[in-house]
Protein backbone atom coordinates (compact mmCIF):
# COMPACT_ATOMS: atom_id res chain seq x y z
CA UNK A 1 0.00 0.00 0.00
CA UNK A 2 1.98 2.94 -1.23
CA UNK A 3 0.07 5.91 0.69
CA UNK A 4 1.88 9.47 0.80
CA UNK A 5 2.61 10.97 4.13
CA UNK A 6 2.71 14.09 2.27
CA UNK A 7 0.07 15.28 -0.55
CA UNK A 8 2.37 16.43 -3.46
CA UNK A 9 0.66 19.69 -4.60
CA UNK A 10 1.13 21.61 -8.06
CA UNK A 11 -0.46 24.82 -8.02
CA UNK A 12 -1.16 27.06 -11.35
CA UNK A 13 -2.01 30.26 -11.47
CA UNK A 14 -4.79 31.22 -14.20
CA UNK A 15 -6.29 34.02 -15.11
CA UNK A 16 -9.22 33.95 -12.74
CA UNK A 17 -7.71 31.87 -10.19
CA UNK A 18 -5.22 29.13 -8.94
CA UNK A 19 -5.59 25.24 -9.70
CA UNK A 20 -4.31 23.10 -6.87
CA UNK A 21 -3.45 19.48 -8.60
CA UNK A 22 -2.83 17.55 -4.96
CA UNK A 23 -2.09 13.67 -5.64
CA UNK A 24 -4.01 11.40 -3.84
CA UNK A 25 -3.36 8.26 -4.77
CA UNK A 26 -5.21 4.80 -3.19
CA UNK A 27 -8.18 7.12 -1.64
CA UNK A 28 -11.84 6.86 -2.69
CA UNK A 29 -13.45 10.30 -2.85
CA UNK A 30 -15.23 9.52 0.63
CA UNK A 31 -12.44 8.95 2.19
CA UNK A 32 -11.83 12.54 1.61
CA UNK A 33 -12.85 15.70 3.31
CA UNK A 34 -12.22 19.47 3.04
CA UNK A 35 -13.03 22.11 5.29
CA UNK A 36 -12.30 25.90 5.05
CA UNK A 37 -12.12 28.05 8.52
CA UNK A 38 -10.51 31.56 8.59
CA UNK A 39 -9.42 31.52 5.42
CA UNK A 40 -7.67 28.01 5.56
CA UNK A 41 -8.45 25.25 3.41
CA UNK A 42 -7.77 22.15 5.39
CA UNK A 43 -7.84 18.76 2.95
CA UNK A 44 -7.79 15.31 4.98
CA UNK A 45 -7.78 11.83 3.44
CA UNK A 46 -8.32 8.63 5.85
CA UNK A 47 -8.70 5.31 4.91
CA UNK A 48 -8.22 1.26 6.33
CA UNK A 49 -6.16 -0.91 4.21
CA UNK A 50 -8.00 -3.94 3.40
CA UNK A 51 -5.31 -6.84 3.51
CA UNK A 52 -5.89 -7.23 7.09
CA UNK A 53 -4.15 -9.88 9.24
CA UNK A 54 -6.06 -12.73 11.46
CA UNK A 55 -4.30 -15.34 14.17
CA UNK A 56 -5.24 -19.27 13.90
CA UNK A 57 -8.13 -18.29 16.30
CA UNK A 58 -9.83 -15.32 14.59
CA UNK A 59 -8.54 -12.55 15.66
CA UNK A 60 -7.35 -9.76 13.98
CA UNK A 61 -3.68 -9.38 14.53
CA UNK A 62 -3.14 -6.46 12.39
CA UNK A 63 -5.31 -3.42 10.65
CA UNK A 64 -3.30 -0.87 8.86
CA UNK A 65 -4.94 2.84 8.96
CA UNK A 66 -3.33 5.91 6.41
CA UNK A 67 -4.33 9.33 6.98
CA UNK A 68 -2.37 13.00 5.86
CA UNK A 69 -3.86 16.23 6.88
CA UNK A 70 -2.40 19.24 4.81
CA UNK A 71 -3.72 23.06 4.87
CA UNK A 72 -3.45 25.74 2.18
CA UNK A 73 -3.91 29.75 3.18
CA UNK A 74 -6.41 30.63 0.74
CA UNK A 75 -7.64 34.17 1.92
CA UNK A 76 -9.89 34.98 4.62
CA UNK A 77 -12.31 36.64 2.01
CA UNK A 78 -13.18 33.18 0.17
CA UNK A 79 -16.63 31.25 0.61
CA UNK A 80 -17.15 27.48 0.84
CA UNK A 81 -19.70 28.26 -2.34
CA UNK A 82 -16.20 30.05 -3.87
CA UNK A 83 -14.14 26.60 -4.34
CA UNK A 84 -14.78 23.73 -6.95
CA UNK A 85 -13.20 20.39 -6.51
CA UNK A 86 -13.26 17.22 -8.51
CA UNK A 87 -11.76 13.69 -7.63
CA UNK A 88 -10.69 11.43 -10.66
CA UNK A 89 -7.87 8.97 -10.72
CA UNK A 90 -6.18 9.41 -7.83
CA UNK A 91 -6.06 13.23 -8.00
CA UNK A 92 -8.11 16.24 -6.40
CA UNK A 93 -7.98 19.66 -8.00
CA UNK A 94 -9.18 22.38 -6.34
CA UNK A 95 -9.98 25.60 -8.02
CA UNK A 96 -9.72 29.03 -5.79
CA UNK A 97 -10.93 32.14 -7.58
CA UNK A 98 -9.10 35.13 -7.32
CA UNK A 99 -11.10 37.53 -5.38
CA UNK A 100 -11.94 41.17 -7.06
CA UNK A 101 -8.85 43.16 -4.84
CA UNK A 102 -11.68 45.76 -4.92
CA UNK A 103 -14.27 44.18 -3.28
CA UNK A 104 -11.60 42.82 -0.58
CA UNK A 105 -11.24 46.31 0.18
CA UNK A 106 -14.75 47.35 0.47
CA UNK A 107 -15.33 44.69 2.38
CA UNK A 108 -13.22 45.35 5.16
CA UNK A 109 -13.53 48.60 5.45
CA UNK A 110 -16.50 50.47 8.15
CA UNK A 111 -17.89 53.56 7.40
CA UNK A 112 -17.69 56.63 10.24
CA UNK A 113 -21.22 58.05 10.84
Amino acid sequence: NNVPAVMKTDIREREDGYLLDIELPGFKKEEIKMELEDGYLTIAAARTASNEERSEQGKLVRQERFSCTRTYFIGEEMNVEDIKARYENGELKVFVPKKDPQAMQTKKTISIE
